[in-house]
């Protein structure tokens, strides 16, 4: 009988229905790193959000078959020793409608400066205004017409640039940074940065992307560009991007995620109050639909695995 313990329950805020063969289920709302090896002592199955499980952690689990992922992103795990030990690792893909709607959401609010003309409303600005409106800079900036690049050309990167074309915008897909070769429908990296009047991040966070964005490419946007990153906080340099936002050398930017999460220590960020910035705690992928779609593809990767049709294979 499989053993299935999923050590961050408490994340996943919707019904899972039990898998379709004999097992023993195991559940907790979340779990401390030191606690890891204890809790999975007997399982064959572990099911994750985001609680890491290391090396170590894998050397003393010789009994784990499988790790199912209940994200997309798969950096909290160590794959290296997953594959040296045997054991499969699956994740969730192309779950989260809610995602590309907080991108959205993220870019308009900042193009129509809502969060100052917010503040002015609860100031009484409008209240004492002799006229019918009341104007805060910067003005603000139509979609219609403007370009947005984007860097993570998955299935989240297919649905904003399918919101973007809606609003009118010209879409650049950005290369990889560095590569030598052009793939057909791809921007050059920097190319896609000098030109861009919004850009979004959404590629995982892997050795090659971790800070690909830093002072030196944060001088190559428009100083009225915006960037908003629903990816991974390391893709970015937190303190070039605060000091960018402070001097000005780009309009603003949206982030659904920083490098540390919970930020405990701080970040550059969030030590900013500026309209210009607006930080959500990792919330773009929640939604009543999303979580829906994402429990049922949880329970299915582990079916497919123990009934030998496995899918959404990462190690």
């Amino acid at each position: 009988m499989e053993r299935i313990v999923f050590l961050d329950r408490g994340g996943i805020s919707v019904p899972l229905r039990p898998p379709c063969f004999p097992h023993h289920w195991q559940e907790y709302p979340d779990t401390r790193p030191e606690d890891v090896v204890g809790r999975l002592a007997d399982a064959t199955i572990a099911i994750t959000d985001q609680v890491a499980i290391s090396a170590e952690h894998l050397a003393e689990l010789p009994q784990l078959r499988l790790i199912a992922v209940a994200a997309t992103g798969v950096d909290h795990v160590d794959l290296d020793a997953c594959r040296h030990q045997g054991v499969t690792v699956v994740n969730v893909r192309n779950w989260s409608v809610s995602v590309p709607e907080h991108v959205f959401s993220l870019i308009l609010a900042l193009r129509r400066n809502l969060l100052a003309y917010h503040e002015a409303i609860r100031e009484g600005a409008w209240q004492r205004s002799e006229g019918y409106l009341v104007q805060v800079e910067p003005m603000p900036r139509s979609l219609s017409g403007a370009t947005l690049g984007i860097i993570g050309v998955g299935a989240l990167g297919s649905a904003v640039a399918a919101l973007g074309k809606a609003f009118g915008m010209e879409v650049l897909f950005a290369e990889r940074k560095g590569a030598a070769e052009l793939r057909p429908d791809r921007t050059p990296f920097e190319e896609v940065l000098a030109k861009c009047d919004v850009l979004v991040l959404l590629c995982p966070l892997t050795e090659e992307s971790r800070g690909m964005i830093g002072a030196a490419e944060l001088e190559l946007m428009p100083r009225h560009a915006i960037l908003v990153n629903c990816g991974r906080g390391g893709l970015l340099d937190e303190a070039a991007l605060a000091q960018a936002l402070e001097e000005g050398a780009i309009a603003g930017a949206g982030l659904d995620v920083l490098t540390q999460e919970p930020p405990r220590d701080g970040s550059p960020l969030l030590d900013l109050k500026r309209p210009n910035l607006i930080v959500t705690p990792h919330v773009a992928w929640i939604s009543d639909r999303s979580l829906a779609t994402l429990a049922e593809q949880v329970i299915g990767n582990v079916e497919g695995f123990v009934l030998g049709h496995p899918r959404n294979l990462v190690v």
